[in-house]
């Protein structure tokens, strides 16, 4: 926006083809409101599975990973939409991020109620989330009206958003076991990601890229920006790896303040950081912004696929965590148990960012199997040394690597595989 003012100014679609589209402060400010969700559910993950409590763990944590991630998904693929950048698009952002807090406010509650049984206390995260789903509402009735050549895709998006809000309301408001909640959680969160779907098969006869009547053929859905997209779905990456890290360097603080410097409090910060960076390098492998710009209607399982990639990243904090916890003797866990608390989210990682690959270059390459292979080696190796008796912190030493296996493929082998499908779709 070139306006130096931030009056109220009409919600038109903005054009998919700017060659100068960034992230912009806003958005950089609300992905840290975001990323707190990442850090409490982290945390409150941690605490159970150094109790030897998994089951609560990982059900609170996919449960606030999909709520966390959901809303911003949503406002992310908005604002590359319809931004304007006025004063009320900024306020109703605010209030988005508002319900971020209030749902990272009742995670300790709803962690802590799973992990008792009986009712589960969701009520306050709940609310945060719908008031984070009501600010969209808003946004979407606001581009339905100022837009009529995206109105019916506007308007799909409001039915789907009503829908699952009444349903997270009364299922707020009743009391319920863990089972029933997530069994009904489950259907709500298909109406969720049916929504985006079923309003982005509207078809616009006779409409450009840029929303403007012309003559041509007929286009889908709302006019986001490949190159806008894929940046912001890049910067939520590297700040939630910035949040493990500032996690894990925090739980290792607490070590070193009460045993002093030791070689496995050493390896363990060192490994944090050399899988950080292994991961961010893997993450940077495929060719997005260029595909999604080719091939628009590949954006659903690039963008849904991505609720895995972050759960995952957020996950390998919190494993981390695990092994802080294990150092200074506060972990139920043995070493095997510590090393899988990391292992298996670096994995999930793994596997779902070459899927991801896979599925939006439509490639398929014998390398990436042989890649995949190599990680899951190096993943199984670390849990079995453990098993044998190796330090946790060496063992720890194995999984750091299993990225770097990526990353010394692509260097020496994968780009050229990379740069070819760039040029096919040139």
């Amino acid at each position: 926006m070139s306006q130096l003012h931030h009056r109220v100014r009409p919600m038109r679609g903005r054009d998919p083809q700017d060659p100068h589209r960034a992230a912009t402060p806003l958005e950089l400010l609300f992905d840290l409101a975001f990323v707190i969700g990442f850090g409490v559910a982290g945390e409150q993950a941690a605490h159970l599975v150094a109790e030897g409590r998994i089951g609560p763990a990982v059900i609170g944590f996919a449960f606030a990973m999909f709520a966390v991630c959901w809303a911003w998904i949503n406002f992310t693929w908005f604002a590359s939409a319809f931004d304007t950048d006025d004063w009320f698009y900024r306020v109703t952002t605010m209030v988005q991020m508002t319900g971020v807090v209030v749902l990272a406010l009742g995670l300790p509650e709803m962690f802590h109620s799973l992990d008792e049984g009986g009712r589960l206390h969701n009520e306050v995260i709940v609310a945060g989330y719908v008031v984070m789903r009501l600010a969209m509402l808003v946004q979407w009735l606001r581009a339905a009206r100022d837009s009529p050549e995206y109105r019916p895709t506007c308007l799909r998006y409001v039915w789907a958003l009503v829908v699952s809000q009444v349903g997270w309301v009364v299922l707020a408001v009743t009391p319920t076991g863990a089972g029933t909640f997530f069994l009904i959680a489950g259907l709500l969160m298909v109406v969720e990601m049916a929504g985006p779907w079923i309003a982005e098969r509207t078809v616009r006869a006779g409409t450009g890229q840029s929303g403007a009547a012309q003559a041509g053929p007929a286009l889908r859905g709302t006019p986001w920006h490949a190159h806008h997209i894929t940046e912001r779905y890049g910067l939520l990456v590297i700040i939630t790896l910035g949040e493990g890290v500032i996690g894990t360097v925090a739980s290792l603080s607490a070590v070193v303040e009460h045993q002093g410097w030791t070689l496995d409090a050493a390896l363990v910060a060192f490994a944090g950081m050399a899988l950080t960076f292994g991961l961010w390098w893997t993450y940077w492998m495929t060719p997005a912004a260029a595909m999604l710009q080719a091939h628009r209607e590949r954006s659903f399982v690039w963008g849904y696929g991505h609720i895995v990639v972050f759960a995952a990243l957020a996950a390998v904090g919190a494993g981390l965590h695990v092994a802080a916890y294990y150092l200074e003797g506060e972990s139920h866990l043995g070493a095997t148990g510590t090393v899988l608390a990391v292992a298996v989210p670096v994995g999930v990682f793994i596997l779902a960012d070459y899927l991801i690959f896979m599925a939006v270059t439509k490639s398929a390459h014998r390398l990436h199997l042989l890649l995949v292979a190599g990680a899951g080696v190096l993943l199984i190796a670390a849990v079995a040394a453990a098993a044998t008796g190796v330090g946790m912190a060496w063992c720890l030493l194995l999984v750091m690597l299993a990225p770097a296996v990526s990353v010394v493929g692509y260097e020496a082998i994968g780009h050229r595989h990379v740069a070819r499908l760039v040029d096919a779709v040139s």
